[in-house]
This record gives structure tokens, C-alpha cells and sequence, in this order.
């Protein structure tokens, strides 16, 4: 387990997901007056913390892990649930701090949905490339959020946490991501 840990760069990327979140929450506990760190940058904390672990989707020789004995669409499924279950646990983390990440249903909301962004980019263009799409689209989702029917499935990161369409956008995305990257995997280089 050790071994497919590393060759995964899991350590690496664990070590500087949960780096950057805490840079940011250090951060905002020192220069800022409020407690709840505005919308803006709870997006893209979760968002740099998801495309740190994009780097985990895929091993290093794919072909080697494809011949492998091993069921792996369960294990590509527990993969994902780890990652959603890390971002969580380290943002939910800061609840009680003088600074703090939230509010909670925008956090779950998010990072289901971009990792399971992340999963489909993993799928279609590799686990190297998985993190453009979720990146471009979280940036400019959070920094012009759009109101109306179609502005707030387009711009579904950046909307408000008890948006229902947001929420929905977002549980496609997770399930197709998880579906399609636990069946598929990473998609191969060339």
C-alpha cells in the first residue's frame, strides 16, 4: 500500500494541499478582522486544494497499473472519496478557529463537484491535465458569479451555498466524475 501510495506522489500531495490551506488560513487569521473568510477565497482554497490532489489520479507507468491483478474501479472510487474526505475534514477543521472556511454546504458542494470535474478531465485528457479545466472555470466562476437561471449553473462555484441549481450542477458533476474515473481511470500519455 506504501509503495502505491508514493508512486501516486500521495505524500507530496497531501503535504501540500493541506500546506496551501493552512498558508491561506494563517493568512486570513492574521490580516483580516472578520471570522469567516469571504466567498472568493473559500472557492479557491478549495480549489487549489482539489487541483493539488489532481496529481494523484494516475501513476506514473499506466500501462503497468492497467495489467495489474487488481479490481480497480473501487479502489479509484475510494481514491476520490479520500480526497473529498481530506479537503473537508481540513477546511471544516477551522470551524472553531478565529478564522474559518464555510460555511459547510458550500465547502461539500465545491469540492464534490471539482473533484468530480477533476475526475472527468483525469478521464478524458490524464491525470497531468486534470486540473485546467476545474482551475479556469472555479477562477472566473468566483470572481463573476452570474445571477439568472443559466449565470448560476454556469457559474456554479461561485454562487451562494443555498443555491439549488449550484447544488445540482455540482452532484452531476460528482457522480459522472466518480463513475466515469472509477470505471476508466486516467486516460493514458502518449
Amino acid at each position: 500500500m506504501m509503495l502505491h501510495l508514493r508512486a501516486r506522489r500521495v505524500p507530496v500531495a497531501l503535504a501540500a494541499s493541506v500546506g496551501a490551506a493552512v498558508l491561506i488560513w494563517a493568512l486570513w487569521l492574521t490580516l483580516s478582522t472578520e471570522r469567516d473568510v469571504i466567498l472568493l477565497l473559500v472557492v479557491l482554497t478549495v480549489t487549489l486544494m482539489v487541483a493539488t490532489l489532481s496529481t494523484t489520479l494516475a501513476a506514473p507507468d499506466e500501462d503497468l497499473e492497467r495489467t495489474a491483478a487488481l479490481r480497480w474501479p473501487w479502489r479509484r472510487a475510494v481514491h476520490l472519496l479520500a480526497a473529498l474526505a481530506l479537503v473537508l475534514v481540513v477546511l471544516l477543521a477551522t470551524q472553531p478557529t478565529g478564522a474559518r472556511f464555510g460555511p459547510t454546504a458550500l465547502l461539500v458542494r465545491d469540492s464534490a463537484g471539482l473533484l468530480g470535474l477533476t475526475a472527468l478531465c483525469a478521464t478524458v485528457a490524464g491525470a497531468a491535465r486534470a486540473w485546467f479545466l476545474p482551475v479556469g472555470w472555479a477562477i472566473a466562476a468566483a470572481m463573476f458569479p452570474q445571477p439568472g437561471p443559466w449565470g448560476t449553473l454556469a457559474t456554479w462555484p461561485g454562487q451562494p451555498h443555498d443555491s439549488r441549481p449550484a447544488a445540482v450542477v455540482a452532484a452531476v458533476l460528482a457522480v459522472a466524475g466518480v463513475v466515469a474515473y472509477a470505471l476508466r481511470g486516467a486516460a493514458r500519455r502518449e
